[in-house]
């Protein structure tokens, strides 16, 4: 799955690379506000579940683009590799950390001057998760589709936009405590929601 995503891009960004000269590529790069989905956990025996919403916190991007113009219209995937983290109080308080790669395939509009909006399919792959003291196991699902919205403004080849990013469906991953008494066991939804800040650069 992870081999057909950067085939997916490696196409994507052909087809950018040999158009019309107002057409190109580049880099970008920002920061992410995510919270994941809840976390559902039990502490040893009881049968009643702790149920918890998480807590945003600041991660990061980085990545290249492909822009396809057609005329008032245009195309554009992106590679981007994303580090995003959410808090939980759960043990006085734990982060969850996942790496992953995302590929969005964006369609976008110019409005008026240099201010566009856009919209499009977000597919991401998960290379690693994290649960601090706990032993995490993977989600139940590498490879997910989400959703990305939003709007920028081009300052010549100087890009800048915000973004919402919402995934799909659940995607959970099983954890259980880490030479804790009681034992705490559970649950938690890697499902990303997040504010994306990015600033892309044409070359």
């Amino acid at each position: 799955m992870k081999n057909s995503l950067l085939a997916a891009a490696f196409a994507l960004f052909s087809i950018a690379a040999f158009s019309q000269s107002k057409s190109g590529f580049g880099i970008k790069g920002g920061l992410n506000y995510n919270q994941n989905g809840d976390l559902i956990a039990s502490v040893g025996d009881a049968a009643e579940n702790i149920v918890q919403g998480s807590d945003g916190k600041v991660g990061y991007h980085v990545g290249v683009f492909g822009q396809l113009q057609l005329l008032r219209l245009y195309l554009r995937p992106e590679l981007i590799y994303t580090k995003t983290q959410s808090a939980y109080d759960l043990n006085g308080g734990t982060k969850y950390d996942i790496s992953k790669l995302d590929l969005p395939v964006l369609v976008g509009a110019k409005l008026i001057g240099p201010l566009h909006v856009f919209a499009g399919p977000a597919f991401q792959y998960i290379l690693n998760n994290d649960l601090e003291g706990f032993n995490i196991n993977d989600a139940e699902k590498d490879f997910t589709v989400g959703l990305h919205i939003g709007a920028g403004v081009d300052l010549g080849r100087l890009g800048l936009d915000v973004r919402y990013q919402r995934g799909f469906s659940e995607n959970e991953a099983e954890f259980i405590g880490d030479n804790i008494t009681p034992e705490i066991s559970g649950r938690v939804d890697s499902r990303p929601s997040q504010v994306v800040f990015a600033v892309s650069l044409k070359l």
